[in-house]
């Protein structure tokens, strides 16, 4: 369950990346643009649509989306416990 969602979160970034060929859990995925501001409330709709959470815009921590490890940890973890 857990990788299939990270699946979609990848595939994600990649398509509106098409020069990144490969995703490291820990690039920073905003100082590197690889989510950009325009990108950032669609890519909030797919973890809400992954998670089947709705995430609070006054809970949202940039941290919590600058690394795919970061997101995994926060929006896939939990889920797990």
């Amino acid at each position: 369950m857990i990788a299939e969602a990270m699946k979609g979160v990848h595939e994600f970034i990649l398509a509106r990346n098409p020069g990144l060929e490969k995703l490291d859990g820990d690039l920073d995925l905003i100082d590197s643009r690889a989510i950009n501001s325009l990108a950032f409330v669609e890519f909030i709709f797919l973890l809400e649509e992954l998670t089947g959470v709705q995430i609070d815009p006054e809970d949202v921590n940039l941290d919590d989306f600058r690394t795919l490890d970061a997101i995994e940890a926060r929006f896939f973890s939990r889920k797990a416990s």
